[in-house]
């Protein structure tokens, strides 16, 4: 991976389903040192720990003695959909308080597809560099050496 230029004052958005950190980069571009702004954190177990016994059954149609069974609704991976959601308002609240010149975006690619789509075209336009990988595990001297390589 080449090495990325995280602008001075850009934010570094690090995150997945279920962790995000906004990382602020109080050096510069040669010598960067990102500084955790906020976290954010939600418990989100697995879909056999949240949802019903099991998935419905219904008929084909009216009179019909053919059965149709329903899948099981993925609990885990709306409420992933659900976090992605919340932090991309974040991001777009602080992106319109006009305090980042610059976003990079860490996130798994599944996470990181969801993000483009739940990115409004304020923090979009923000980005200056998008990493398809999970760093949310790593403290954050780890993250810079990444990122920074």
């Amino acid at each position: 991976m080449t090495k990325l230029a995280i602008p001075h004052d850009a934010l570094v958005f690090i995150g997945d389903g279920r962790k995000a950190l906004f990382l602020r980069n109080a050096g510069d571009e040669k010598f960067p040192n990102l500084k955790t702004e906020r976290v954010f954190a939600e418990e989100n177990p697995p879909t056999h720990e949240q949802g019903a016994d099991r998935p419905g059954v219904a008929f084909a149609h009216a009179g019909s003695h053919r059965r149709v069974s329903m899948e099981q609704t993925d609990w885990h991976q709306l409420e992933e959909h659900r976090f992605v959601e919340r932090v991309a308002a974040a991001l777009e609240e602080v992106v319109r308080k006009g305090s980042v010149p610059g976003l990079v975006i860490v996130a798994p690619p599944r996470t990181l597809a969801d993000l483009r789509r739940a990115f409004h075209p304020d923090v979009q336009n923000k980005i200056v560099a998008e990493v398809g990988k999970d760093l949310t595990k790593h403290p954050v001297a780890e993250i810079e050496t990444h990122l920074l390589g």
